[in-house]
């Protein structure tokens, strides 16, 4: 199905087979999530919402656009307080599976470049979110920026070891040619 087929048959009146498979597209999201980010959507095109779900697909996220009674539902099942009727506009939720900072770096990044998208708030750690610390969260360096921090901090006293041999062996080495020059 094409996106543009699924935004629109997401914005019509569903049958009940249609919610209930909504209901469990939601649960299973819910299920992997590591993070969520409510983001009003109105006003965006579908150029737009596709090149934003290609964006989050690469980060390892998905875009799910619901309507905000089945959301409250799924919330309510598994215990989550977020009322979703309280968020304003047309809902969409960022749902981040591999990395949790990816899906919120995306979303805030797509929200600068498009004055279209609002960022409500999220789910972050089994905590709700506001506006305020989704924006902290998606200035914090990302999972592979962290681990090549941690690399080059590891990797620091190693160089520094071999840079000190190294310098052993110049020194040596300046020493025996100055002899040979004297000889």
């Amino acid at each position: 199905m094409s996106v543009e087929t699924r935004i629109f048959i997401l914005n019509m009146p569903k049958t009940k087979e249609q919610k209930q498979d909504s209901v469990k597209e939601l649960q299973e999201a819910l299920e992997t999530q590591q993070s969520m980010v409510f983001v009003n959507y109105s006003g965006l095109g579908v150029k737009e919402i596709s090149a934003f779900r290609r964006q989050l697909r690469e980060q390892g996220a998905r875009l799910l656009v619901t309507k905000k009674t089945l959301l409250d539902r799924v919330f309510k099942e598994k215990g989550i307080e977020i009322n979703a009727k309280g968020l304003a506009g047309q809902l969409a939720t960022v749902f981040s599976f591999e990395d949790p900072i990816a899906g919120i770096k995306t979303t805030d990044t797509f929200q600068k470049e498009h004055q279209n998208v609002e960022i409500l708030g999220g789910y972050f750690e089994n905590k709700e979110i506001d506006i305020a610390g989704i924006t902290q969260i998606a200035k914090l360096p990302g999972k592979q920026e962290l681990l090549g921090q941690l690399v080059g901090t590891l990797a620091a006293p190693i160089s520094g070891f071999a840079t000190v041999l190294q310098g052993n062996t110049k020194g040596l080495l300046v020493a025996l040619t100055a002899i040979g020059e004297k000889k």
